[in-house]
C-alpha cells in the first residue's frame, strides 16, 4: 500500500488535558502497526504534519467551550468521513462542565485578573451536542485497548466491538470481591460504563464513574443503596458530578437529588 492509498487519520484537541491523546501515543507497539496502515495527517501532539482533508477518520478529544470550538467542530465534521469522540471531555463535557451549574462570569471574576479578555460560552458541552458523531469512546482517560479496537474496526470497515455493560461485570471477570457487599463501600460500578478493567474496586476503592453511565442505569433503585452505605445528598451529588457531570443520566440524577 502506497502512502497515497492509506486512509487519512486526524487527531484533534478541544478543551481538555491531553490525556486521551497521550493514551494513543502510549500504545507504542500497537501505534507502530497503526502507523503502517494509515497516514497521520493531523496530530499536533505527535507531529507538525498538517495535511488538508478530507480525512477517513478523525479522533476528537475535548469539550466545546467557545464559539470558535463550535465552528471548528462543524468544520472537522464536514471534512471527516468518520468522527469518533474520545474521553469524558468530548463525550460528556468533562470536569469543566461543572461550570454548567453556576454563572461562568463568577468563575471568570475569581480566576482571571482581566476577565474582560476572556471569550467563553456559559457551558461546556460534548462534541455530539453540536455535530453528529459516529462513535463515542468513554473514559478519563480512555482505555488503550478500546482505542486500538475502534481505530482498527474503522480501518476494517466494521463496527467497533466495545462492551456496553457495567463495571460490575469487569469485577466478576477479574475475580474481584464486590467492595460494597464485602465492606459497605459506596461504588458507582453498577451504573458506570465498562472499560477501565475495574481498577479501583481491585484495590479496595469504590468506582467513581470515570467512564460515564452504562447503557442501562436505574438511579431510583441505585441511589438508596448509596444512602444505605453512608452517603448524604451532597455526597451523592458530588460523586455524580465529576468527570462526566454533563452526561444526561448523571446530570438528571444529581439534579433530582438536590430537588428532593
Amino acid at each position: 500500500m502506497t502512502a497515497s492509498d492509506r486512509p487519512k487519520l486526524a487527531v484533534w484537541k478541544f478543551a481538555s488535558c491531553d490525556g486521551c491523546q497521550l493514551t494513543l501515543l502510549d500504545c507504542e507497539d500497537e501505534l507502530l502497526g497503526i502507523a503502517e496502515r494509515v497516514e497521520i495527517s493531523h496530530f499536533l501532539e505527535a507531529s507538525s504534519t498538517d495535511a488538508p482533508g478530507p480525512y477517513d477518520l478523525s479522533l476528537v478529544e475535548g469539550s466545546v467551550t467557545t464559539q470558535q470550538d463550535v465552528d471548528r467542530a462543524r468544520h472537522i465534521r464536514a471534512v471527516s468521513m468518520r468522527l469518533v469522540t474520545i474521553g469524558a471531555c468530548a463525550t460528556a463535557g468533562g470536569v469543566q462542565a461543572l461550570r454548567n451549574y453556576a454563572d461562568v462570569a463568577d468563575f471568570q471574576a475569581v480566576v482571571y485578573a482581566r476577565p474582560d479578555y476572556i471569550e467563553t460560552l456559559a457551558t461546556s458541552t460534548p462534541i455530539s451536542a453540536h455535530v453528529p458523531v459516529d462513535f463515542e469512546l468513554r473514559g478519563c482517560p480512555i482505555d488503550r485497548g478500546q482505542l486500538v479496537e475502534v481505530i482498527t474496526a474503522y480501518l476494517a470497515e466494521r463496527k467497533p466491538d466495545v462492551p456496553a455493560h457495567s463495571v460490575c461485570f469487569e469485577c466478576k471477570q477479574r475475580g474481584t470481591v464486590c467492595v460494597t457487599v464485602a465492606h459497605g463501600t459506596p461504588c458507582l460500578g453498577p451504573v458506570t460504563h465498562a472499560g477501565c478493567g475495574a481498577i479501583c474496586p481491585a484495590y479496595g476503592r469504590g468506582c467513581y464513574g470515570c467512564f460515564g453511565p452504562s447503557n442501562s442505569t436505574n438511579f431510583p433503585s441505585f441511589i438508596p443503596l448509596l444512602r444505605r452505605d453512608g452517603m448524604d445528598t451532597l455526597d451523592v451529588v458530588r460523586v455524580l458530578r465529576t468527570f462526566n457531570t454533563a452526561a444526561p443520566e448523571f446530570d438528571a440524577a444529581s439534579r433530582k437529588e438536590l430537588e428532593e
